[in-house]
């Protein structure tokens, strides 16, 4: 027999972004106390909103299963002494099972014999240990805030002001910081009351009668289908950010869509102004036109019903004016200050106590760009660009706006620039330096922002490691796994032709020369290396087999372009299958005898003795620099079918001459030509690592 099992914490009005991991401790914890204890069940369900956590689980078993057993004990050798008799092993062993020694039997395991004995334990209704179990549960829980309330040492989230504990019909009892459980639930603060859960399955229902929409994903699709009627109906545009959705999902336990108007004069404010305060500030969906562009319009979501809702909109559009005059008043204020009254305040701005201000660091990104922009031979117009750009790049970090809005840094820089006279690319690269912001973001779409953005970047990594700060486990502070991957990508994206190590050596040359180092800049170097070798690998396996990512990241990253070809391209040539296999099995057999060669080895033709191993010889000449060729070209596929040429002679040399000959001068030209092969193979990829099922 089983009966559903509700437990719901109900609470004071919970941050919506605690919720959705609180939600799924709780259903998490609850699964594995049931396993952990024996209790079959089904399926468990978990709910939320802002004022309860919530799981559901199906066809909980009334009593935990029947255990039988058979458990191993000592050996006969160790178990009976000379005489026959039990020895203290023996009886410690039956003590420890609650068993008699008479019960124990013998049995052999893999030529011994060991003694055995069965234990048989009756299992507890669960309805017995569900009072603790839950208690325990949810004193377990953790957030990333606690507190207390009332004279209470317990902890949580926010008050607990009731509980349900229902397992069919029947409370489960228990009480904690003076709340007993029972089976009444309170509906929506204002627009429900109390109600009795007559059983965990009419719970959905239940609240629904009370105006609380319990089901997470039910209340998600009723927000996103009303603002997409309102849409469809207005003809409009509604950005519904992800972030920002799942944010009002848990500020809401009845949903409904409404909008209001604002001002069209605070149009003239840069649209990321108006957004930016709509969303943060108010939890607003910015209404858009067809062509893009930002209308005088915003949608909310009320929590409530369809009642009086143009009293709600008025109240909501008084707030956001006062809001976008702030923001009005921020914008026209900025555009005051001249940028080199801005940029000398950036000298008492402190970017990290050992690191110095943000001015130190700006005087850093201009060595670094200026450096980087020379390595690529970029034209007199795009350095000009990247000189001014890397100059400026920080000045917006003074103004108001962005201290307000710091996610608006950039983007403010960007339009304050052009206003003060800036051409539009070095505007450009006050804006994308900071690309890409986030994983999925897009890189800057210039030479000139993406040159800059690097060094920013770099400037950062190099400083932070060379101080010894270093991401470990999921800490991260600064942000330098985010900034790694932003170098990988950008340089991918503009196919830049420069090695990871070449970047690391201009920002650890800029640091030395210009604030001094506390560690080596090999011991920076090799940590670094360490560091963006597992940026590279994400990015290739977000699209390739492992074995494939292992197999050419054993062939060096330096070169992130080629890394990504090379691994494409064999990727490509895995899928063939048999046909690729075999060339892979004599790539093998080469360099599993190449590494017995001496060290340095060089071949010597004149020791050639064997038609096989000269054709051999003569073809990897031939291939070797056809594939040279191919790389420098970036023609990774190319370069793969240059070394697939070497497959049939590789095979007639191994058909037709012992490579480990007696003479030691032929067996070491045949190994050193081995090893010579082995070389050119090894910097395309490791093909012992490809997996084959």
């Amino acid at each position: 027999m089983s009966k559903d099992l509700l437990f719901e914490i109900g609470l004071e009005e919970t941050p919506a972004r605690f919720i959705r991991g609180a939600v799924d401790q709780l259903k998490e914890r609850t699964l594995k106390w049931l396993d952990g204890s024996g209790i079959a069940h089904g399926t468990a369900y978990a709910y939320a909103t802002p004022r309860r956590l919530a799981v559901l689980v199906k066809d909980v078993a009334e009593k935990q299963e029947d255990v039988h057993e058979e458990v191993k004990g000592p050996s006969r050798k160790i178990a009976l002494d000379e005489n026959g008799n039990w020895t203290k092993a023996a009886l410690g062993f039956a003590r420890s099972q609650g068993a008699d020694p008479e019960q124990f039997t013998f049995r052999e395991l893999g030529g011994t014999e060991y003694i055995y004995v069965s234990k048989s334990t009756k299992g507890i209704h669960t309805a017995d240990i569900l009072a603790d179990g839950l208690l325990g549960i949810l004193s377990a829980m953790t957030f990333p805030k606690n507190m207390r309330w009332a004279s209470n040492d317990f902890k949580f989230v926010r008050p607990i002001r009731w509980l349900v504990a229902l397992f069919g019909q029947d409370v489960i009892p228990f009480t904690v910081t003076g709340v007993n459980t029972g089976n009444v639930t309170r509906g929506h603060r204002f627009l429900g009351t109390e109600a009795v859960i007559s059983e965990p399955s009419a719970y959905l229902d239940i609240l629904r009668k009370q105006h609380v929409i319990a089901d997470t994903e039910e209340r998600k699709n009723m927000i996103v289908t009303q603002i997409e009627e309102l849409a469809a109906e207005k003809d409009w545009n509604i950005a519904i950010k992800e972030d920002l959705l799942e944010e009002v999902l848990f500020l809401v336990e009845t949903p409904t869509v409404l909008f209001g108007t604002f001002d069209e004069s605070f149009l003239n404010i840069p649209k990321e102004v108006l957004i930016t305060s709509m969303r943060e500030h108010q939890r607003y969906f910015p209404v858009l036109g067809k062509d893009g562009s930002l209308l005088p319009f915003f949608v909310t979501v009320r929590n409530g019903g369809s009642e009086s809702l143009d009293l709600i909109s008025k109240g909501n559009e008084k707030v956001l004016r006062a809001r976008l005059s702030d923001a009005k008043f921020f914008y026209e204020e900025d555009q005051k200050l001249e940028i080199k009254d801005a940029l000398s305040k950036l000298e008492s701005i402190v970017f990290h106590e050992e690191l110095g201000t943000v001015g130190d660091k700006v005087r850093r990104i201009r060595r670094i760009a200026g450096s980087l922009a020379a390595a690529l031979k970029v034209d007199i117009s795009a350095q000009e660009t990247v000189n001014r750009g890397a100059e400026i790049c920080k000045f917006d970090l003074v103004t108001q706006m962005v201290y307000e809005f710091p996610e608006l840094q950039g983007v403010m820089g960007q339009d304050y620039a052009l206003k003060a006279g800036e051409s539009k690319p070095v505007s450009d690269v006050v804006y994308e330096h900071y690309q890409p912001r986030f994983a999925g973001d897009a890189a800057p779409a210039s030479l000139a922002g993406s040159i800059v953005s690097i060094a920013d970047k770099i400037d950062t990594i190099v400083g932070c490691f060379s101080i010894g700060i270093i991401p470990t486990g999921s800490q991260d502070p600064y942000g330098l796994r985010r900034q790694a991957a932003g170098i990988v990508q950008i340089v991918l994206d503009h196919q830049l032709p420069v090695g990871l190590s070449d970047i690391f050596a201009l920002g650890i040359e800029a640091h030395e020369e210009l604030r001094g180092l506390k560690r080596t800049a090999a011991q920076i170097t090799q940590d670094m290396n360490e560091f963006f070798g597992l940026r590279v690998k994400k990015k290739l396996s977000d699209d390739l087999r492992y074995d494939v990512v292992d197999a050419v990241i054993a062939a060096g990253y330096d070169d992130v372009v080629s890394v990504v070809n090379r691994g494409n391209a064999l990727a490509a040539a895995v899928s063939e299958q048999d046909d690729f296999k075999t060339t892979v099995e004599s790539f093998n057999r080469v360099s599993n005898l190449a590494a017995k060669a001496v060290s340095s080895p060089k071949v010597r033709s004149d020791l050639l003795s064997e038609a096989s191993e000269r054709e051999l010889y003569q073809a990897w000449q031939t291939v070797s620099a056809e594939f040279q060729s191919a790389l420098d070209q970036k023609h990774s596929e190319g370069a793969l079918k240059v070394l697939g040429g070497l497959k049939d002679p590789i095979t007639v040399f191994f058909e037709a001459v012992m490579v480990m000959a007696e003479d030691e001068q032929i067996r070491t030209n045949r190994l050193a030509l081995l090893a010579a092969i082995d070389g050119d193979l090894k910097r395309f990829a490791d093909f012992s690592k490809l997996v084959w099922a």
